[in-house]
């Protein structure tokens, strides 16, 4: 009888070789764990809900747990999904040291980077760059991938993100970090408007009149109005925008005030007529940090990329 029970034991414990256990799904559970919810894990798998859920239960099914606890606002991972986060990064983090050792070995390989970006750092800075690096290295494929910044620090952090571009006003952690550029932020105004003629200006004169913003999501307007907090004042909107371009032109029928970086308000002069006023306070006057867990240990790719971008602050300062 005890020979049977053991017997039953080992066979409700074996696991299905049939399952194929891919790295798709260890980073997928990641981004679902960083995320806080399948559905967002799902959009930055780039893969549907449904499929998400699937492979999910999969997992569930072939280690026989409960990886994730679902409730209201999300999902959190169990004790068992814990552990699973833990051996999933290290795997991934072998998966990328596999990929890097065997590239000198590669028949006419080619290297793909992948860069975390704030929208800021994709608009007004990047599109400069690139160009040149890619010219220069025709075997580099680079993929930009826009991004909150707490969303990069988040992503760096776990390592699903190596190398990620945010902005200063942020904690950023454990995290190593460089200054990439300059990336202040200023006011613009209709030509016509009150505060058209003002050289500087604080924060707190221009709380009393309504505004022309970014979506709520968006960790720029959410820094504005922490700020705002801070002087005990709410921000009002008239209108919010996907895109700095957008605020421009809304900006220029006369609709509302609003604060976006000057490299964006530089480049959107040419397009729409707004005045632009410089801002006051250390707030303003953010810089574009680029980051990475460590740089020292990222792939030598990365690492030769990291050096061109951050070598090149004197061209970003002439443009």
């Amino acid at each position: 009888l005890k020979t049977q029970k053991r017997t039953k034991i080992k066979q409700h414990f074996r696991f299905d070789p049939a399952m194929r256990l891919d790295f798709f799904d260890l980073q997928l559970f990641i981004n679902i764990l960083s995320t806080g919810s399948l559905t967002k894990g799902a959009e930055r798998s780039a893969i549907s809900l449904q499929a998400a859920s699937e492979r999910i239960k999969k997992l569930e099914h072939h280690f026989e747990v409960n990886l994730f606890t679902r409730h209201a606002t999300g999902v959190k991972a169990t004790l068992a999904g814990q552990t699973f986060a833990e051996h999933a990064q290290h795997l991934l983090q072998q998966q990328q040291q596999l990929q890097q050792a065997m590239l000198p070995f590669a028949h006419s390989a080619t290297s793909n980077i992948i860069l975390w970006c704030n929208s800021s750092a994709q608009s007004e800075y990047l599109p400069h760059l690139l160009p040149q690096y890619l010219m220069e290295n025709p075997k580099i494929h680079i993929e930009l991938k826009e991004a909150e910044t707490n969303d990069i620090i988040q992503a760096l952090s776990t390592g699903t993100a190596q190398l990620g571009l945010i902005s200063g006003f942020f904690d950023a952690g454990q995290l190593e970090t460089q200054e990439f550029a300059e990336d202040p932020l200023v006011l613009i105004c209709p030509s016509q408007h009150p505060l058209a003629t003002a050289a500087q200006l604080e924060l707190g004169e221009l709380l009393q009149h309504p505004f022309v913003g970014l979506m709520q999501y968006h960790s720029l307007q959410q820094s504005i109005e922490a700020q705002a907090k801070r002087l005990g004042c709410d921000i009002h909107y008239r209108l919010r925008v996907p895109n700095f371009a957008a605020i421009a032109q809304v900006v220029a029928n006369g609709v509302g005030i609003a604060i976006i970086p000057k490299r964006a308000a530089l480049r959107l002069k040419a397009q729409y007529d707004f005045q632009q006023i410089e801002l006051l306070g250390k707030w303003a006057n953010r810089k574009l940090l680029l980051a990475a867990r460590c740089f020292d240990q990222l792939p030598v790719d990365y690492q030769r990329f990291s050096q061109f971008l951050l070598s090149q602050h004197d061209q970003l300062i002439a443009h």
